[in-house]
């Protein structure tokens, strides 16, 4: 029987593994000139870290987004560090190894473009994003509204962390697109 790894180390492995895969990716992409931005579970962890780390929730993998005329590109550069190409249930993602978990994955999403046919409001475009200290990242405002498009139990909780930390307030609705049938 091996050796059994103590529950606290693999639960800093597994953080450990996100962060290096996250800039693993992005470093490849920004090597290779494609634009890009980090968006996702790891967006809200690098606003939130910006007001409290100890608010900060960790995810189990990558989404980036990208312009889709990119793809090609992107795939031909994260496959130089490591990363395989599949699509699965029509989303593109990219393996951190041949027989990586795909929960672990880097997901992409498409500059512009609707997550799912009856999304109200496509994805930022890569404009709404900035750059970090290490890698680019989406915009706060345009992470609200995508997290307000998708609005499952896990965006509703990064809704409500941005909330708790003041990022987001009541002024808010001010800066959003509403569907007001009387406008």
């Amino acid at each position: 029987m091996s050796e059994q790894i103590p529950i606290l180390d693999r639960m800093v492995r597994a953080v450990e593994k996100v962060r290096e895969r996250l800039l693993r990716s992005t470093s490849a992409l920004g090597d290779a000139g494609i634009p890009y931005a980090v968006v996702g579970g790891n967006a809200v962890a690098a606003w939130v870290a910006k007001v409290d780390e100890a608010a900060v929730r960790n995810t189990a993998d990558v989404d980036l987004l990208l312009n889709r005329i990119d793809l090609d590109r992107a795939r031909s550069a994260l496959a130089g560090v490591g990363f395989h190409y599949v699509q699965t249930l029509n989303v593109d993602t990219f393996l951190d190894g041949a027989d990586a978990n795909p929960r672990s994955a880097l997901h992409v999403l498409f500059a512009g473009e609707k997550v799912k046919d009856h999304d109200l409001l496509p994805s930022p475009t890569l404009d709404e994003s900035e750059p970090g200290e290490k890698f680019r990242l989406i915009g706060l405002t345009a992470l609200v509204r995508m997290k307000l498009v998708s609005y499952r139990f896990k965006d509703r909780t990064h809704l409500l962390d941005l909330i708790g930390l003041g990022l987001v307030d009541a002024s808010w609705t001010n800066r959003l697109p509403i569907d007001n049938p009387e406008s």
